[in-house]
């Protein structure tokens, strides 16, 4: 079993007008899509991941004409924002692909700090050659991986921000994680040009989410 990953750039920074509003309103931070789902009458439910103020997040749901229902569950990290809404051409074409290819979407999809929507994609590779050309041709994509799944590091890794992804691999890098440990957050920030303190306060909450997604 093969996987691909690639980041989705869409016109005006994003798939939907929701998705857009998100990504330009300074008080919010879109992380990740972690489902998507096309239904039988052409509209499509959503889970966002967003950070920032949920307030902000409620205004453009009661705003935006696609909408048709929303619920907000918040969490200490995050808010994850449930959406059914109408789909467009261009969300109603990428959801058909895997059906149609018999792929598989690993989420979550990970937004980068670009507003590209970084995608896994799970099957055979001669498939994948004859699925990439359905994609849109008002999206552009960038080719980032292909290789052997595997399916719970993939997971887990994508589950940081990519700042988080940098700290945690520069960490391990240093050797800050062997026992016994080889350098400190200082030793880990001057590589990264931010301080001891940053490097301290985002390897806590890394260890925080990734404790949280393999503990029973």
């Amino acid at each position: 079993m093969r996987y691909i990953t690639f980041v989705i750039i869409p016109p005006d920074g994003g798939l939907t007008d929701t998705d857009r509003a998100f990504g330009t309103a300074p008080n919010i931070t879109r992380r990740s899509i972690q489902h998507i789902n096309l239904l039988a009458d052409e509209t499509a439910v959503v889970i966002f991941e967003l950070d920032g103020e949920i307030s902000a997040a409620e205004t453009i749901l009661d705003t935006e004409s696609e909408v048709l229902e929303y619920n907000v569950t918040e969490t200490r990290e995050s808010h994850h924002v449930y959406i059914h809404l109408e789909t467009n051409e261009i969300i109603s074409e990428l959801l058909t692909i895997p059906n149609e290819y018999e792929l598989v979407v690993d989420t979550p999809m990970v937004y980068t700090h670009r507003g590209g929507l970084r995608v896994t994609i799970i099957g055979e590779e001669t498939v994948f050659r004859e699925a990439m050309p359905e994609i849109p041709a008002s999206l552009r994509f960038k080719l980032e991986q292909l290789g052997e799944y595997e399916p719970t590091t993939e997971r887990l890794f994508s589950l940081l921000t990519d700042r988080q992804q940098e700290i945690l691999t520069e960490a391990i890098q240093q050797g800050y994680y062997e026992v016994p440990r080889q350098v400190t957050h200082q030793d880990v920030a001057e590589s990264l040009d931010c301080s001891g303190g940053t490097v301290g306060e985002h390897l806590r909450k890394i260890e925080a989410k990734l404790l949280n997604e393999i503990t029973p």
